[in-house]
């Protein structure tokens, strides 16, 4: 399996492919990040890739795996990222 793409591979990729200097690159990128921070509790979608959304995971019984022990897990709130079909269906090539 090959290695993921680092952050300045991303950045050197995406600034060869629309002609713009690494720093801007890095800039617009660090701005998207920063725009799907602040807007996640009302869901982020980049279209094509997938949506962030809030989820609010319910209280639920589970066990201690070293002593078999019943335990209660709080409910909580956390963050998924939905993959959309397009990307799906790019990589998994159905």
């Amino acid at each position: 399996m090959a290695k993921a793409m680092t952050k300045s591979k991303i950045i050197t990729t995406l600034a060869e492919q629309n002609d713009l200097p690494k720093k801007r690159m890095a800039e617009i990128l660090e701005t998207v990040v920063a725009l799907a921070y602040k807007e996640a509790r009302n869901g982020f979608t980049i279209p094509g890739l997938g949506k962030l959304v809030l989820v609010n995971r319910k209280a639920r019984m589970g066990r201690n795996p070293q002593t078999g022990e019943p335990i209660h897990i709080p409910a909580k709130k956390v963050l998924k990222f939905r993959i959309a079909k397009a990307a799906k269906d790019a990589v998994l090539k159905k």
